[in-house]
């Protein structure tokens, strides 16, 4: 998983994930996943379960959709600039750009991220059914946006912004929510910065 991360699919040799593994052979190494791509998508379902839990547990876990996406973005700081290991997202960063061969590796990630914006929609919805949403928001372009933000913060991780950094992007991101959430609410939301 580490190696595919740091690399990105098309950057990952045969003999880069031997060496992970421990010098295994290639045919072993085939015998066992059946294909690099295989292999790959295996490493981005254990990326998922292990290092993308922690923002998914922020963001199911927030009293309100506010607090949802806030506590989202800042587990996803953290996951994006884990000590030791590599910087920025798989799933934003494995297979961003492919060859025409390996297309089916590119619109796999494709559609993975594109549930992001699914699940922030549905979280807004939620919140907009128990009032802390408020009627008339655009929540296509809420969730566009706080997708965006994810993205870009895997992206600057990536490219060495450090945590603080990082984490003043969020504030920034929040303080967005609060200009047009909170604005439309005709109150300032729970946890946003006094006036």
């Amino acid at each position: 998983m580490e190696v595919f991360w740091a690399l990105g699919y098309e950057g990952t040799t045969v003999q880069d994930l031997q060496k992970a593994m421990g010098g295994i052979t290639p045919t072993s190494l085939y015998a066992a996943f059946g294909s690099k791509e295989k292999l790959f998508r295996e490493a981005v379902e254990l990326s998922a379960r292990t290092i993308g839990a922690p923002p998914m547990l922020a963001f199911t876990s927030g009293a309100t959709a506010r607090a949802s996406i806030e506590g989202m973005l800042r587990a996803y700081v953290a996951s994006v600039c884990l000590p030791g290991k590599p910087r920025g997202c798989l799933l934003v960063l494995g297979a961003i750009n492919c060859t025409q061969g390996n297309h089916q590796v590119q619109a796999h990630l494709r559609s993975l991220r594109q549930l992001r914006p699914r699940f922030i929609k549905e979280r807004l919805e939620r919140g907009l059914a128990e009032g802390d949403v408020p009627k008339g928001t655009n929540l296509d372009q809420l969730a566009s946006f706080y997708t965006a933000v994810m993205n870009g913060l895997s992206v600057q991780a990536r490219d060495g912004a450090p945590r603080e950094e990082l984490l003043a992007n969020v504030d920034c991101a929040m303080a967005a929510w609060d200009a047009v959430v909170g604005k439309r609410s005709g109150k300032r939301p729970t946890g946003s910065p006094a006036a």
